[in-house]
């Protein structure tokens, strides 16, 4: 492979071994809630595949920020753009695994709800069942091959960092970055049962609308303006975009047990960020968040 190949999958492949927080887009429910009166736990290993993330973070610019990082004062020049681009593409999508825990509860025999902690992400969710029964495996009111349908609204919100890892946390002490970031996402959800009331699992797909709102800073402490002994001054700003994805998802096992795959696919166009210097970049890209997850049905009181 070429020498230039290489040096432009280096930071990548660092990256997929640097799990860190990200607000949680991954879909694996079903369109049938969890019924009323029982708990469903699971987990899932995400990772989540940003394509302009996978652009911005090159060997050239790895090079500009190791030779920055090395000196105790340094010039500003176009280099430093094209690092806090690199800074905020990974905030807004990283490239990197996760790993998702959560608990939900049927709270109605239509509505369900649940808390959903991506290591350093939380997320509160609602689920409504428009479409389909509202049995259990244990009792059954619908036919195996039913059609299930829901939709939901989830939040979540997370103090956005880089990993410490080499390169990332370079970038973090040479501009003091900082974000935080809240997600408000709509999962419209349809679902196929395996079996009668999704006893051995059931196949699901439909579309998802995602809103982020961020908020983010550089407060750099040795950058200097050229020929100057003025630093560059420091930056908050805050910014929103929408994503619009698709996904499908598995569920295969039996009635207490099951195996959920999952692959969501999103596009958004980010927008336009403020920098230093009275400079901006502007971002675009689609997401790939494949998913392997495990979930339990804990059935309690009347639902058993």
């Amino acid at each position: 492979m070429p020498a230039f190949s290489l040096r432009l999958l280096l930071p990548a492949a660092a990256l997929l071994f640097a799990s860190a927080c990200t607000a949680p887009r991954a879909v694996t429910n079903s369109g049938k809630v969890t019924p009323h009166g029982q708990f469903k736990v699971g987990g899932d290993m995400v990772f989540n595949i940003g394509t302009r993330t996978l652009g911005e973070l090159t060997g050239a610019v790895k090079d500009e920020v190791a030779a920055a990082a090395g000196k105790d004062t340094v010039n500003y020049s176009q280099r430093f753009t094209r690092i806090q681009t690199a800074a905020i593409a990974y905030v807004l999508d990283p490239l990197q695994p996760s790993t998702a825990l959560y608990v939900r509860y049927g709270a109605l025999p239509r509505v369900d709800v649940g808390y959903k902690y991506a290591f350093g992400a939380h997320a509160f969710d609602a689920m409504y069942q428009f479409l389909g029964s509202t049995g259990t495996p244990e009792n059954p009111q619908g036919q195996a091959g039913e059609t299930y349908g829901s939709i939901g609204l989830q939040f979540a919100t997370q103090r956005a960092k880089l990993p410490s890892i080499p390169f990332l946390d370079n970038v973090s002490d040479l501009l003091n970055f900082r974000a935080t970031r809240r997600d408000l996402m709509v999962p419209l959800i349809f679902s196929t049962s395996l079996g009668r009331e999704e006893e051995i699992g059931a196949v699901s797909y439909g579309v998802v609308y995602n809103h982020t709102f961020i908020k983010y800073g550089f407060e750099p402490t040795k950058v200097y303006l050229p020929g100057t002994n003025d630093k560059v001054s420091g930056l908050t700003a805050k910014n929103n975009f929408a994503s619009f994805g698709a996904f499908v998802n598995g569920k295969f096992g039996f009635r207490y047990a099951y195996i959920l795959p999952a692959l969501a696919l999103y596009y958004q166009n980010y927008g336009t960020y403020q920098l230093l210097n009275n400079t901006s970049t502007k971002l675009k890209g689609v997401t790939i968040i494949p998913s392997l997850g495990v979930q339990f049905r804990i059935p309690t009181g009347s639902g058993r």
